[in-house]
């Protein structure tokens, strides 16, 4: 346990962390933007769209939220009982920091081989319906690089931790806390160019009326973006999707391929537009800002819970469990930040734009194309939902055109 000189000290950091956490999250969060009317999906959804959208939902929720009970289950069974510091022992590495790494691997694998027979029958699914068009080569391999991706942060921070717990056995969460957050800020700004192009090959949109009307557009916005990339995601899916990623000199914006083929020009403006809305307002900035706060604070609750244990290697299964409850506990704050964030941009993109009309039929094909829920269970929406629903989306267009003259009827003729 801590000596009792330096027992206060990362209590009051704790509780400055919260607080700034909080602070940040209440001050860069756009709570209220416009009044909405009650979304209704029968407006802009005929019954037979609804009915694959139920279908759909109906045939691989089972297994996603299968593999999702799974793969939070299996890390906290581990690390919670004798298992987590068997598999650690099993190993007979002597040196501590080869066996860390392999330990934390171990149980990511071991995580990762019990939820394949659920997300294959969810990539079935998904395949059955044209929204996955991935062979299963593809699908093992992109399995394998995110195995691989998510071991070795786990790793990384597992390391440093109880390294720092080794040499500053009372007073380890300070330089923890401080590296930690560090590595979240380094990561945001490279995962554009470290992370994505493991599961993406992107390539410059041509020269051409459509990029320089993207371009123009950013110009427009005051957003300045270093290219516009297109993402070869039909390898993949069907879905439809755009993106900003990055900020200062790694900032881009990323268009699906999907997006260029059929969809109608205005309505990728519109995307685009959104996509911007995030660069105006700083959005991956202040991402990243609540990340190294939120780990800052997650390091020195660490320390309040497990002290000077921290320093034991055998407990690394423990650290993997403990940062899969984290996660998931954050989970419902995180989602209505990131609903709020997007609703923002979408309420960007039609000042921008000016074209509610267009909204709220680009609003209509993203749904149905990527066949996104409706009008999901409460607890799901908490959970999981990072976006506002489809008909929520719909329902700020119409409002927008409401309030700026420019009326939406109902996509659906009655």
């Amino acid at each position: 346990m801590p000596e009792p000189a330096g027992r206060s000290a990362p209590w009051i950091a704790g509780g400055v962390l919260a607080v700034a956490l909080v602070f940040t999250i209440a001050v860069t969060t756009p709570w209220h933007l416009i009044d909405l009317p009650k979304p209704d999906a029968t407006l802009d959804f005929t019954t037979a769209e609804i009915a694959r959208q139920n279908a759909f939902r109906h045939e691989i929720l089972p297994w996603s939220t299968a593999s999702w009970i799974i793969s939070l289950v299996v890390p906290l069974v581990i690390g919670f009982t004798p298992l987590g510091r068997r598999l650690y022992d099993a190993l007979h590495v002597r040196l501590w920091f080869v066996a860390v790494p392999i330990t934390v691997a171990g149980v990511v694998l071991i995580t990762s081989l019990l939820t394949v027979p659920t997300d294959v029958f969810a990539e079935r699914v998904s395949l059955k319906y044209g929204l996955s068009v991935e062979n299963w080569r593809l699908w093992v391999w992109d399995r394998g690089v995110n195995w691989v991706i998510t071991s070795l942060g786990l790793a990384v921070v597992a390391v440093i931790l109880m390294a720092f717990a080794k040499i500053w056995r009372q007073r380890w969460w300070l330089p923890g806390a401080i590296v930690a957050a560090l590595l979240v800020l380094g990561v945001s700004f490279a995962y554009p160019v470290l992370i994505e192009p493991r599961f993406n090959h992107f390539t410059s949109m041509p020269a051409g009326a459509q990029r320089n009307e993207f371009l123009a557009l950013a110009k427009q916005d005051g957003v300045p973006v270093k290219d516009v990339l297109v993402a070869d995601a039909s390898k993949r899916t069907t879905a439809l999707n755009a993106y900003v990623s990055g900020f200062g000199s790694t900032r881009r914006l990323v268009v699906y391929d999907t997006l260029l083929k059929d969809t109608p020009p205005a309505q990728v403006r519109l995307v685009v537009a959104h996509e911007l809305g995030h660069a105006a307002e700083d959005d991956v900035l202040h991402g990243t800002l609540i990340g190294v706060l939120g780990t800052a604070f997650g390091v020195t609750l660490l320390y309040l819970l497990l002290g000077n244990r921290m320093a034991d290697p055998r407990r690394s299964a423990l650290l993997v469990a403990l940062i899969a409850a984290a996660t998931t506990l954050a989970s419902p704050v995180q989602n209505l930040v990131s609903r709020k964030i997007e609703a923002r941009a979408d309420y960007h993109s039609l000042r921008l734009t000016n074209d509610p009309q267009n909204f709220v039929a680009m609003q209509h094909e993203l749904a149905v194309q990527n066949i996104s829920g409706l009008d999901p269970s409460r607890w799901r929406y908490w959970m999981f939902a990072d976006h506002p629903t489809p008909p929520e989306r719909i329902a700020m267009g119409r409002a927008w055109g409401t309030e700026n003259g420019d009326p939406v009827p109902p996509l659906v003729k009655r």
